[in-house]
């Protein structure tokens, strides 16, 4: 069974003449009387009675007429519902991102290139909760654009023959606390004394990694009084007063102008990161590469969100973090 002839047979209900519907269907008579006896075979029964002038639809007629159009009207609502989602497929940016990112950079990176490009479609894969699970997206091909932080003592595991990504700017994660009675952070990190009480990210998550490195660099007694693979996450227990841990800067900077929350430790012992955007190098869609252009040309600023640096290292000596000194190099797109 074909749709063609189920539209023969509404034209010819309409018109009762296989002359006129002939022409309606831009047919030959002959065409149209063969296809809709081929419906009328398939159906076990005919749908007119040719014996009178003009002919006129059979009791089955009447009652397939209804069902037919039916059938009709929902072949062509999934065919342009199809195709509607084949073109906003086509449109629509894809990204993976880590939480923090999506929260504090993604919506002014999108704000930005919306003021070059025009309105823009974007989703985002779903989340992982490891740095690699994340990276992986990117590799397996399941999105465009890969968000991340990087460093190059964690650098994402992705082939430079084949992926290249641009540095957008540059982020901070720094130890943080509730205050105390006297202002000083309840829960104060020095290296060497009584364990501090850390709220921890685990293992798998690019600031897990990144701390690890620190904390093997400068052992530390600590005691893992909580994990959670988001940073939002391990704020709410700071603000709960459970402990410390280390934040990403652009999470904490009302808490930190507002004194909900303070600097645990001096500066040295904050660890830093850039923020990158990566994509394949293989040439894709239009929009693809339309944002990517304009990412180029852009000036993204150095912070996240336009948010600024606030000063922070009033607790402790301020001294340049080691991790700052480092360079830190941009492969080029």
């Amino acid at each position: 069974m074909e749709l063609k002839w189920l539209e023969d047979v509404l034209s010819l209900s309409t018109t009762l003449s296989f002359s006129r519907a002939a022409r309606e269907r831009n047919i030959t008579q002959s065409a149209l009387s063969r296809r809709v006896k081929q419906l009328e075979d398939w159906l076990g029964s005919p749908l007119f009675d040719r014996s009178s002038y003009p002919i006129r639809l059979t009791e089955a007629g009447r009652t397939f007429l209804p069902r037919a159009q039916e059938i009709i009207r929902q072949v062509q609502g999934a065919r342009q519902e199809l195709r509607q989602l084949h073109e906003d497929a086509a449109e629509t940016l894809t990204f993976a991102t880590l939480n923090t990112l999506s929260l504090t950079y993604f919506p002014g990176l999108i704000r930005r290139m919306e003021e070059t490009l025009g309105p823009l479609k974007t989703r985002f894969c779903e989340q992982r909760s490891s740095f690699d699970g994340n990276v992986a997206l990117l590799d397996r091909g399941e999105c465009d654009f890969l968000l991340t932080y990087a460093h190059e003592s964690v650098p994402p595991e992705l082939d430079p023959e084949l992926f290249t990504y641009r540095r957008l700017g540059t982020e901070r994660a720094i130890p943080v606390s509730i205050p105390g009675e006297s202002g000083e952070p309840l829960h104060a990190f020095r290296s060497g004394e009584t364990p501090v009480r850390l709220l921890s990210y685990g293992s798998s998550t690019f600031f897990a990694r990144r701390l690890a490195l620190l904390f093997a660099e400068r052992p530390t007694p600590l005691v893992t009084v909580y994990e959670n693979p988001m940073s939002v996450g391990l704020k709410a227990m700071v603000l709960a007063g459970r402990g410390v841990a280390w934040v990403p800067e652009s999470l904490v900077v009302e808490e930190l102008r507002s004194g909900q929350l303070v600097p645990a430790a001096d500066t040295s012992w904050y660890v830093s990161a850039e923020i990158r955007l990566y994509r394949a190098r293989q040439q894709s869609r239009l929009p693809v590469e339309q944002f990517w252009a304009a990412v180029a040309e852009a000036s993204p600023p150095a912070r996240p969100d336009d948010m600024a640096r606030p000063a922070l290292a009033r607790h402790g000596p301020s001294r340049p973090a080691s991790d700052d000194r480092k360079s830190v190099a941009s492969t080029p797109a």
